[in-house]
C-alpha cells in the first residue's frame, strides 16, 4: 500500500525525486526558464579573446521560444548590421556590406559564430536541452549556501545533436553554474561557466557567461548581459527575412 502511495505521489509531482531531490529534467527545465523564459529581448557585449588578439561586439537579441531567434550586431562599425535569424530548424546570416542573405546549412550549426567560442547553435538555440536529451542527477554538493546538482544529459534516440553527452552544474534555484560539452570518445570539447549573479529583468540571473575551449584555454568568449526583458510580446514580423535585411 505504501509503494502505491509513493507511485501516486510521484505521478502528481514528477519534478520531485525520492529523498526530496529534484529530477534532472526539472532542473534543466528550470534552468532554461530562468535564462530565457518564453520570450526575451536584451542587449549584450561579446568579448572574443585569443592568444593574439581581442575584439568586442555590441549585440541585441530577441528570442521567442522555442522556434525563433534574431541577433543583430550594432558595433563595431565595420560589423554593424550583421544579423542572424533562426526560424525552426532554418538559419540565415545577413551581411550588409555585400547586401547578401546566406542560409546556414545544418552541417554548419556547430561552426563558430563570428569567430567566437560560441557556435551558431549556441547562440540561436536550435537544439533543445529538454527535448533532445534525457537527464539524470548524479550528485550534489553545497556551494555558497546553495545546493548544486550535477546533471548528466545524454541524447535521445534520433535527436539532431552531435554531443555524446552534456554535464551541467545547476543550483537548487535553477541558476546554472557550468556546463561541459563532450564529443567523440567522450572527450570534453568546451565548457561554459556562469557568474556575476545580479537582478535583471525582474529575476536573479548570471550576467556573465564564459565559454572556453578544452584544448586551448587561452581562447575564450565572454558574454555580458547589459539589459534584458522577459516574457514580453514579440511581433511575428520581427522574425522575417525582410526585417533581418532591414531592421527599420
Amino acid at each position: 500500500m505504501k509503494c502505491l502511495w509513493v507511485v501516486a505521489f510521484l505521478s502528481v509531482f514528477p519534478g520531485i525525486a525520492l529523498g526530496g531531490a529534484p529530477s534532472g529534467e526539472s532542473l534543466i527545465e528550470g534552468m532554461e526558464a530562468t535564462l530565457w523564459s518564453d520570450s526575451n529581448h536584451g542587449r549584450f557585449t561579446m568579448r572574443i579573446e585569443t592568444e593574439y588578439w581581442t575584439r568586442e561586439l555590441d549585440l541585441e537579441a530577441w528570442m521567442d521560444r522555442p522556434d525563433k531567434t534574431l541577433i543583430r550586431i550594432h558595433a563595431p562599425k565595420k560589423e554593424a548590421g550583421i544579423g542572424s535569424l533562426r526560424i525552426g530548424d532554418a538559419m540565415w546570416n545577413y551581411l550588409p556590406k555585400v547586401d547578401r542573405t546566406l542560409k546556414i546549412p545544418p552541417s554548419m550549426m556547430l561552426q563558430p559564430w563570428m569567430g567566437s567560442n560560441f557556435s551558431n547553435d549556441d547562440l540561436v538555440k536550435e537544439s533543445s536541452f529538454v527535448d533532445d536529451y534525457t537527464h539524470e542527477v548524479t550528485g550534489s554538493e553545497e556551494q555558497g549556501g546553495a545546493t548544486t546538482y550535477r546533471v548528466v544529459s545524454t541524447p535521445r534516440p534520433d535527436a539532431p545533436v552531435v554531443w555524446s553527452r552534456l554535464e551541467f552544474q545547476i543550483r537548487d534555484d535553477h541558476i546554472p553554474v557550468a556546463m561541459t560539452y563532450f564529443g567523440e570518445r567522450d572527450r570534453a570539447i568546451k565548457t561554459i561557466t556562469y557568474s556575476d549573479i545580479d537582478s535583471l529583468g525582474g529575476r536573479q540571473i548570471p550576467t556573465v557567461w564564459t565559454m572556453v575551449d578544452a584544448d586551448n584555454p587561452k581562447s575564450r568568449t565572454v558574454i555580458k548581459i547589459e539589459a534584458i526583458e522577459f516574457d514580453l510580446p514579440l511581433d511575428d514580423d520581427l522574425f522575417t527575412l525582410r526585417r533581418l535585411r532591414n531592421p527599420q
